[in-house]
Protein backbone atom coordinates (compact mmCIF):
# COMPACT_ATOMS: atom_id res chain seq x y z
CA UNK A 1 0.00 0.00 0.00
CA UNK A 2 3.04 2.42 -0.55
CA UNK A 3 2.83 3.87 -3.92
CA UNK A 4 6.37 3.29 -5.61
CA UNK A 5 7.01 6.89 -5.87
CA UNK A 6 7.29 7.64 -2.48
CA UNK A 7 10.06 8.03 -0.27
CA UNK A 8 10.01 6.13 3.22
CA UNK A 9 13.18 5.93 5.37
CA UNK A 10 14.16 2.67 6.21
CA UNK A 11 14.05 3.76 10.12
CA UNK A 12 10.93 5.17 9.80
CA UNK A 13 8.31 2.22 11.00
CA UNK A 14 5.18 1.60 9.43
CA UNK A 15 2.03 -0.08 10.72
CA UNK A 16 -0.47 -2.69 9.31
CA UNK A 17 -2.53 -1.81 6.84
CA UNK A 18 -0.86 1.91 6.05
CA UNK A 19 -1.25 3.49 2.51
CA UNK A 20 1.52 5.90 1.51
CA UNK A 21 0.48 8.21 -1.89
CA UNK A 22 2.94 9.02 -4.59
CA UNK A 23 5.85 11.58 -4.07
CA UNK A 24 5.57 11.49 -0.45
CA UNK A 25 8.43 11.57 1.74
CA UNK A 26 8.23 10.07 5.00
CA UNK A 27 12.10 10.51 6.82
CA UNK A 28 13.91 8.73 9.52
CA UNK A 29 12.28 8.34 13.30
CA UNK A 30 9.23 8.95 12.00
CA UNK A 31 6.22 6.21 13.23
CA UNK A 32 3.04 5.76 11.45
CA UNK A 33 0.17 3.57 13.09
CA UNK A 34 -2.34 0.98 11.91
CA UNK A 35 -4.92 2.09 9.44
CA UNK A 36 -3.19 5.34 8.47
CA UNK A 37 -3.64 6.95 5.27
CA UNK A 38 -0.84 9.63 4.32
CA UNK A 39 -2.10 11.23 0.62
CA UNK A 40 0.39 11.91 -2.21
CA UNK A 41 2.96 14.58 -2.16
CA UNK A 42 2.76 14.95 1.66
CA UNK A 43 6.10 15.41 3.98
CA UNK A 44 6.70 13.39 7.14
CA UNK A 45 9.58 14.39 9.27
CA UNK A 46 10.56 13.22 12.72
CA UNK A 47 10.72 12.22 15.25
CA UNK A 48 7.14 12.31 14.65
CA UNK A 49 4.77 9.62 15.99
CA UNK A 50 1.57 9.70 14.37
CA UNK A 51 -1.36 7.17 15.89
CA UNK A 52 -4.16 4.60 14.27
CA UNK A 53 -6.26 5.13 11.53
CA UNK A 54 -5.82 8.82 10.67
CA UNK A 55 -6.87 10.03 7.07
CA UNK A 56 -3.97 12.99 6.14
CA UNK A 57 -4.84 14.24 2.56
CA UNK A 58 -2.46 15.43 0.28
CA UNK A 59 0.43 18.22 0.78
CA UNK A 60 0.41 17.87 4.01
CA UNK A 61 3.89 18.82 5.83
CA UNK A 62 4.25 16.99 9.58
CA UNK A 63 6.89 17.51 11.72
CA UNK A 64 8.90 20.06 9.90
CA UNK A 65 10.89 22.32 12.15
CA UNK A 66 9.66 24.90 14.78
CA UNK A 67 9.16 28.10 12.93
CA UNK A 68 11.40 29.92 16.05
CA UNK A 69 14.42 32.05 15.57
CA UNK A 70 15.55 30.17 19.15
CA UNK A 71 15.49 26.72 17.84
CA UNK A 72 18.86 25.08 17.66
CA UNK A 73 18.14 22.04 16.47
CA UNK A 74 17.32 20.24 19.55
CA UNK A 75 15.32 16.97 19.62
CA UNK A 76 11.86 17.98 19.98
CA UNK A 77 8.84 15.91 18.17
CA UNK A 78 4.95 15.69 17.02
CA UNK A 79 2.45 13.48 18.63
CA UNK A 80 -0.73 12.86 16.88
CA UNK A 81 -3.35 10.46 17.58
CA UNK A 82 -5.90 8.36 16.49
CA UNK A 83 -9.02 8.59 13.92
CA UNK A 84 -7.76 12.60 12.88
CA UNK A 85 -9.05 13.97 9.72
CA UNK A 86 -6.10 16.46 8.15
CA UNK A 87 -7.04 17.95 5.18
CA UNK A 88 -4.51 19.23 2.28
CA UNK A 89 -1.90 21.72 3.01
CA UNK A 90 -1.70 21.57 6.96
CA UNK A 91 1.30 21.97 8.53
CA UNK A 92 2.20 20.87 12.02
CA UNK A 93 5.49 21.92 13.93
CA UNK A 94 7.72 20.09 16.05
CA UNK A 95 8.32 21.61 19.73
CA UNK A 96 11.14 23.17 21.27
CA UNK A 97 13.51 22.70 24.39
CA UNK A 98 11.38 26.00 25.92
CA UNK A 99 8.08 24.74 25.13
CA UNK A 100 8.21 21.19 26.64
CA UNK A 101 9.64 19.21 23.38
CA UNK A 102 6.47 18.44 21.82
CA UNK A 103 3.28 19.47 19.87
CA UNK A 104 0.83 17.16 20.71
CA UNK A 105 -2.86 16.69 18.89
CA UNK A 106 -5.13 14.08 20.48
CA UNK A 107 -7.69 11.97 18.89
CA UNK A 108 -11.06 12.61 16.40
CA UNK A 109 -10.03 15.87 15.39
CA UNK A 110 -11.11 17.87 11.74
CA UNK A 111 -8.15 19.54 10.64
CA UNK A 112 -9.36 21.30 7.23
CA UNK A 113 -7.36 22.67 4.67
CA UNK A 114 -4.40 25.02 4.66
CA UNK A 115 -4.53 25.09 8.70
CA UNK A 116 -1.19 25.80 10.76
CA UNK A 117 -0.35 24.30 14.34
CA UNK A 118 2.85 25.98 15.45
CA UNK A 119 5.59 24.34 18.16
CA UNK A 120 4.58 23.42 21.36
CA UNK A 121 0.85 23.72 20.98
CA UNK A 122 -1.71 20.91 22.80
CA UNK A 123 -4.76 20.23 20.95
CA UNK A 124 -7.37 18.04 22.88
CA UNK A 125 -9.78 15.66 21.02
CA UNK A 126 -12.82 16.32 18.79
CA UNK A 127 -11.86 19.41 17.65
CA UNK A 128 -12.84 21.16 14.60
CA UNK A 129 -10.78 23.96 12.73
CA UNK A 130 -11.90 25.24 9.90
CA UNK A 131 -10.00 26.34 6.41
CA UNK A 132 -6.57 28.64 7.49
CA UNK A 133 -7.11 28.91 11.32
CA UNK A 134 -3.64 29.40 12.73
CA UNK A 135 -2.48 28.60 16.41
CA UNK A 136 0.56 30.39 16.55
CA UNK A 137 3.15 28.89 19.09
CA UNK A 138 2.47 27.29 22.63
CA UNK A 139 -1.42 27.28 22.60
CA UNK A 140 -3.39 25.12 24.28
CA UNK A 141 -7.23 24.12 22.82
CA UNK A 142 -9.41 21.81 24.78
CA UNK A 143 -11.49 19.20 23.79
CA UNK A 144 -14.47 20.03 21.51
CA UNK A 145 -13.49 23.17 20.60
CA UNK A 146 -14.49 24.82 17.06
CA UNK A 147 -12.12 27.33 15.31
CA UNK A 148 -13.94 28.93 12.52
CA UNK A 149 -12.03 29.80 9.24
CA UNK A 150 -8.87 32.18 9.04
CA UNK A 151 -9.43 32.23 12.78
CA UNK A 152 -6.06 33.52 14.89
CA UNK A 153 -4.58 32.35 17.89
CA UNK A 154 -1.76 34.81 18.93
CA UNK A 155 1.12 32.55 21.14
CA UNK A 156 0.64 31.39 24.56
CA UNK A 157 -2.96 31.52 24.70
CA UNK A 158 -5.74 28.62 25.75
CA UNK A 159 -8.67 28.28 24.59
CA UNK A 160 -11.55 25.99 27.22
CA UNK A 161 -13.32 23.00 26.20
CA UNK A 162 -16.48 23.45 24.13
CA UNK A 163 -15.62 27.38 23.28
CA UNK A 164 -17.21 28.45 20.02
CA UNK A 165 -14.45 30.88 17.72
CA UNK A 166 -16.00 32.65 14.99
CA UNK A 167 -14.71 33.37 11.38
CA UNK A 168 -12.19 35.77 11.31
CA UNK A 169 -11.83 36.36 15.07
CA UNK A 170 -8.54 37.61 16.44
CA UNK A 171 -7.54 35.80 20.08
CA UNK A 172 -4.86 37.63 21.92
CA UNK A 173 -6.12 36.19 25.39
CA UNK A 174 -7.24 33.09 27.09
CA UNK A 175 -10.98 32.00 26.30
CA UNK A 176 -13.07 29.94 28.82
CA UNK A 177 -14.28 26.45 28.69
CA UNK A 178 -18.23 26.89 26.49
CA UNK A 179 -17.94 30.96 26.10
CA UNK A 180 -18.82 31.75 21.75
CA UNK A 181 -16.44 34.30 20.52
CA UNK A 182 -17.28 36.58 17.61
CA UNK A 183 -15.36 39.37 15.41
CA UNK A 184 -16.90 42.28 14.62
CA UNK A 185 -18.03 41.19 10.69
CA UNK A 186 -16.57 43.56 7.97
CA UNK A 187 -18.08 47.24 7.74
CA UNK A 188 -18.47 49.15 4.33
CA UNK A 189 -15.66 52.18 4.27
CA UNK A 190 -16.47 54.13 0.92
CA UNK A 191 -16.06 53.22 -2.59
CA UNK A 192 -12.77 51.64 -3.99
CA UNK A 193 -12.11 55.25 -5.44
CA UNK A 194 -8.52 54.65 -6.33
CA UNK A 195 -9.02 51.59 -8.20
CA UNK A 196 -11.82 52.86 -10.23
CA UNK A 197 -9.29 55.78 -11.20
CA UNK A 198 -7.06 53.17 -12.44
CA UNK A 199 -9.13 51.54 -14.73
CA UNK A 200 -10.08 54.75 -16.80
CA UNK A 201 -13.56 55.48 -14.77
CA UNK A 202 -14.23 59.07 -15.29
CA UNK A 203 -14.55 61.39 -12.71
CA UNK A 204 -18.41 61.94 -13.00
CA UNK A 205 -18.76 57.83 -12.97
CA UNK A 206 -17.18 58.00 -9.89
CA UNK A 207 -18.79 60.93 -8.35
CA UNK A 208 -22.44 59.17 -9.29
CA UNK A 209 -21.14 55.49 -7.37
CA UNK A 210 -19.78 58.38 -4.42
CA UNK A 211 -23.44 59.36 -4.54
CA UNK A 212 -25.15 55.68 -4.53
CA UNK A 213 -22.89 55.09 -1.78
CA UNK A 214 -24.06 57.89 0.35
CA UNK A 215 -27.79 56.34 -0.52
CA UNK A 216 -26.75 53.36 1.23
CA UNK A 217 -24.47 53.64 3.92
CA UNK A 218 -24.34 56.94 4.94
CA UNK A 219 -27.86 58.64 4.40
CA UNK A 220 -29.30 55.97 7.13
CA UNK A 221 -32.86 55.91 5.01
CA UNK A 222 -34.62 52.45 4.84
CA UNK A 223 -33.17 50.63 2.39
CA UNK A 224 -36.54 50.77 -0.06
CA UNK A 225 -36.15 54.82 0.32
CA UNK A 226 -32.58 53.98 -0.63
CA UNK A 227 -33.45 52.16 -3.58
CA UNK A 228 -35.74 54.46 -4.75
CA UNK A 229 -33.03 57.04 -5.10
CA UNK A 230 -30.66 54.65 -6.89
CA UNK A 231 -33.63 53.72 -9.36
CA UNK A 232 -33.91 57.91 -10.01
CA UNK A 233 -30.05 58.23 -10.49
CA UNK A 234 -29.56 54.67 -12.66
CA UNK A 235 -31.43 56.83 -15.78
CA UNK A 236 -28.53 59.04 -15.71
CA UNK A 237 -25.89 56.41 -14.85
CA UNK A 238 -25.36 53.10 -16.33
CA UNK A 239 -22.73 52.08 -12.73
CA UNK A 240 -25.88 52.92 -10.60
CA UNK A 241 -27.95 50.93 -12.34
CA UNK A 242 -25.69 47.80 -12.00
CA UNK A 243 -25.46 48.58 -8.27
CA UNK A 244 -29.00 48.82 -8.51
CA UNK A 245 -29.28 45.49 -10.07
CA UNK A 246 -26.95 43.36 -7.60
CA UNK A 247 -28.88 44.46 -4.68
CA UNK A 248 -32.47 43.29 -6.55
CA UNK A 249 -31.02 39.91 -6.56
CA UNK A 250 -29.19 39.52 -3.24
CA UNK A 251 -30.02 36.76 -1.39
CA UNK A 252 -28.79 37.18 1.61
CA UNK A 253 -28.76 41.01 2.22
CA UNK A 254 -26.11 43.78 1.70
CA UNK A 255 -23.34 44.10 3.95
CA UNK A 256 -24.21 46.96 6.24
Amino acid sequence: MIHPSAQVDPGARIGPRVAIGAFTIIGADVEIGEGTSIGPHCLVTGPTRIGADNRIFSHAALGSDPQDKKFAGERSELVIGDRNTIREFTTFSRGTADGGGATRVGDDNWIMAYVHVAHDCVVGSNTIFANNATLAGHCEVGDWVILGGFVGVHQFCRIGEHAFIGMGALINADVPPFVLVAADYAHPRGINSEGLKRRGFEPAQVAAIKRAYRSLYVSGRPMAEAKAELAAAATDSDDVRRMLEFIERSERGLLR
